[in-house]
């Protein structure tokens, strides 16, 4: 038995079209005006989400339902459909291959997302109770896998080697990058590099191949091609960076999941870096007990929040998540000046000053 999925009605931007996206919150502009220029490709790829979630078995398209209904900034397809079109990709195949590599690279993030819920025990994604919470870890865990299998059905389809090279090399980097984070859990003694490495890996490595693929579609030459995947890779390091200081910064109601989950895990990131190398000898014994010897007591949060605010940490990472959005948008000076690269400039202004 089939079980219908669709997509939300509330919180959507709408074109002059009348087509939908996910995107539509205060103080998105750069994002949300890439959404709105791509709004007839973007429903395009929702309907395909949408129809490849359908399955018999009726667990499948009901968790699916719920991570529709969570909505999402749905960023790493944009960067698909956006980078095919600045490569001049216009459907002249009557394929539609954009849209459905999109579609891919969106299933492979949601698979990820499915895992690392599991694997982190998150009670909230997107401001909603997580799958994992829901529906509990196992069939969240399969469920994930249904996502990756889908994203190989669509590369198959395509049948591009290129485009399946870029996006099977990204899912085994996606993993790698976890497997990493997990190594560097509870260890104060990780470097910068280790943590950039680690970042690259769970985030950076499919904004790069969501870019590239788009470049394939598109028949970029190599040059452009590399700049697209160079601007991918910046754009997800300057968007995880922002992420890990939104941990210890943010409004909660606003970021949609809890904030202070990377320090209850004791996750090594920047802020807590910057915090123990900037902090006194008190400092430090707190952050090695907090996190190296994950004892927390209900008062730890605030006071780690102290010490981030005190050790200028959330400015550092901040800084250092622009550095790498100007890299995102040096890459593509060597493009015409047109709309969309307006656009894409655009998102990495708003990969370091947005607040969820």
């Amino acid at each position: 038995m089939d079980v219908a999925v669709s997509l939300p009605e509330s919180g959507r931007a709408t074109s002059q079209d009348g087509s939908g996206v996910f995107v539509s919150k205060p103080g998105e502009a750069g994002l949300r005006g890439l959404a709105d220029y791509l709004a007839s490709d973007m429903s395009a790829c929702n309907r395909v989400i949408v129809e490849r979630m359908q399955s018999s078995v009726a667990l499948i398209p009901q968790l699916a339902a719920h991570l529709v209904a969570a909505g999402g900034k749905r960023l790493r397809p944009l960067l698909t459909l956006a980078a095919a079109r600045l490569c001049g990709y216009d459907n002249q195949d009557g394929r539609m291959r954009h849209v459905e590599i999109a579609a891919c690279v969106e299933f492979i993030h949601t698979a990820t997302l499915l895992h690392d819920d599991v694997v982190d025990e998150s009670q909230l994604r997107r401001g909603l109770a997580s799958a994992n919470a829901i529906f509990g870890n196992k069939a969240s865990v399969l469920v994930g896998d249904f996502l990756f299998a889908r994203s190989f059905q669509i590369l198959t389809a395509d049948a591009s080697l290129d485009i399946m090279a870029i996006l099977s090399a990204a899912s085994a980097t996606l993993a790698e990058g976890e497997v990493m984070q997990m190594t560097t859990q509870n260890d104060l003694s990780t470097s910068v590099d280790q943590y950039l490495q680690v970042i690259y890996g769970k985030t950076a490595a499919l904004f790069a191949a969501a870019c590239e693929a788009g470049a394939v579609i598109g028949a970029c030459g190599p040059e452009q091609r590399e700049a697209l995947r160079l601007y991918g890779a910046n754009l997800g390091m300057a968007f995880q960076l922002v992420d890990d200081a939104l941990d210890y910064a943010a409004d909660q109601a606003v970021l949609g999941k809890e904030v202070g989950d990377d320090f209850r895990e004791g996750k090594v990131t920047l802020p807590v870096l910057a915090a123990y190398a900037a902090g006194d000898e008190a400092d430090r014994i707190f952050w090695r007990r907090v996190i190296e010897d994950s004892e927390q007591t209900p008062d730890d949060l605030p006071a780690a929040l102290e010490r981030i605010a005190r050790t200028d940490a959330i400015a550092i990472t901040l800084a250092r998540a622009e550095e790498y959005a100007a890299k995102a948008r040096e890459a593509l000076a060597g493009f015409d000046e047109c709309e969309i690269k307006t656009l894409l400039l655009d998102t990495a202004r708003y990969s370091v000053s947005r607040e969820h």
